[in-house]
């Protein structure tokens, strides 16, 4: 390794020799990885350390090197903990923003309209349905899709790609963490004229813990309908396409929970589109028995 203008200069990729250069961009990419896959609000620095410690020895197995692991090189990747839910954060402000309709006129009507679709949206954490205004389709928004496509499957070179092992099945874990994005998102609207707040572990990591907990519950509450599971498998394959990959080739508000009735509807529409299928298929039997 070397340092150049000094050891107490802000260390850069750049001041490392090749090989760990190589290694450091490999295990910096698997950490962004597994940080918004485990634990996308790390509590302490021993977590981060810890996931740290494992994406270099996954990036040493996959370039079959071994180069020391030195304080430098765990403080070059437990950066990006920050630098990845920003990333998330960035990518989500605009397509948040389109997707709700807010407006960035200042006119007193329009104002007025983004403070209470800002509301509106926050109340019962209805931005989690695919038809907020009707609360159906829970945990089916466009954006979560939007998100897992823009963030991690871009192309076949993305990340959600290279380290497809970390995002099969896609776990809950990231879909708390784009519904926190979103809120953050949502929240910059709350006083009707779009300002900026900073996705934070001391503002969010209460919201994260909330949306965990109630996709957690969703979970168990649809559990013999394994919704949750349906619902992550057809966001990575929607994914995997975006991405040009065959799906069978790659490997600051108090957080709302919700109440068990609205896990209840969702069971009913699940059921509700499982017997309207059956009758499809009955009718298309007695049509070709005709």
């Amino acid at each position: 390794m070397k340092i150049s203008n000094g050891s107490r200069q802000r260390l850069k990729a750049s001041d490392f020799d090749d090989v760990t250069k190589d290694l450091l961009a490999t295990a910096i990419s698997i950490y962004r990885c597994l940080i918004v896959t485990r634990v996308p609000f790390p509590q302490t620095l021993i977590v981060e350390m810890k996931i740290a410690k494992e994406a270099w020895r996954e990036a040493s197995n996959l370039a079959d090197l071994t180069v020391q692991l030195t304080p430098s090189l765990v403080k070059m990747m437990t950066r990006r903990t920050s630098h990845v839910r920003g990333e998330l954060k960035t990518k989500m402000r605009a397509l948040t923003s389109s997707h709700f309709g807010f407006r960035t006129s200042r006119s007193t009507a329009a104002i007025k309209q983004n403070r209470d679709l800002a509301e509106s949206l926050k109340d019962e954490s209805r931005f989690v349905f695919k038809d907020w205004e009707m609360k159906s389709g829970i945990y089916k928004t466009e954006l979560i899709q939007a998100a897992v496509n823009d963030m991690w499957f871009a192309n076949r070179n993305d990340e959600g790609v290279i380290h497809g092992r970390y995002f099969e099945p896609l776990p809950v874990e990231i879909i708390a963490l784009i519904l926190t994005a979103i809120e953050c998102c949502i929240d910059e609207w709350i006083t009707g004229v779009k300002e900026d707040i900073k996705f934070s572990s001391n503002a969010y990591s209460s919201v994260y813990v909330g949306h965990l907990s109630s996709l957690q519950r969703f979970d168990e509450r649809t559990s013999a309908y394994k919704l949750l599971g349906k619902i992550a498998d057809n966001i990575l394959d929607v994914a995997r396409l975006h991405a040009g990959v065959d799906s069978f080739q790659a490997t600051h508000a108090t957080p709302f929970g919700f109440t068990d009735n609205i896990f209840d509807d969702v069971i009913r529409e699940y059921e509700a589109e499982t017997r309207e299928a059956a009758a499809v298929a009955r009718e298309s039997h007695k049509v070709m028995d005709d």
